[in-house]
């Protein structure tokens, strides 16, 4: 063989390794990817169904049941509601009207089951995310109820 066709052979050996490694951790990335949702996305049905993402919201007033160590709540962002089942400790801040975050899948039935529960740290925190869905729901339903009010007249 000569030395032209051996380091050809070199260089295409390196860019399939380089090429083979880079599919691998994005497939890796890919798989670990979680997005967040909001209530009223997840009931669009723009939320991926069979994968995790998060949901975030409002924990809705006189919600939450609990059943030995298995909690049922709803989470809200004031346009629509979303039936939560967590089956494990909810964290210490975590409370009716509060911000919360949960990680899971949304069943067949409509019902998110949550693996991880994550609640505010303090009186004035809430996720981003979360924060900025209310925002954008109090702006929708502020619409609506005035498009509503001018078409009565």
């Amino acid at each position: 063989m000569k030395p032209r066709h051996k380091r050809a052979a070199i260089a295409v050996g390196v860019l399939a390794a380089v090429g083979v490694a880079a599919a691998l951790v994005l497939n890796a990335f890919n798989s670990n990817l979680v997005f967040f949702y909001t209530p009223s996305q997840v009931a669009s049905h723009e939320a991926p169904q069979g994968r995790t993402f998060r949901i975030g919201g409002l924990v809705q007033a006189g919600s939450l049941q609990r059943d030995g160590v298995t909690a049922h709540f709803v989470v809200t962002d004031t346009l629509q509601h979303i039936a939560v089942k967590y089956d494990g400790v909810l964290p210490d801040l975590f409370k009716e009207g509060k911000g919360v975050v949960a990680q899971g899948q949304l069943g067949s039935d409509g019902v998110f089951v949550a693996r991880e529960v994550l609640a505010k740290h303090d009186e004035n925190y809430m996720p981003p995310e979360a924060a900025d869905a209310l925002e954008r729901a109090a702006k929708m339903k502020h619409t609506d109820s005035t498009l509503v009010k001018t078409g009565d007249k």
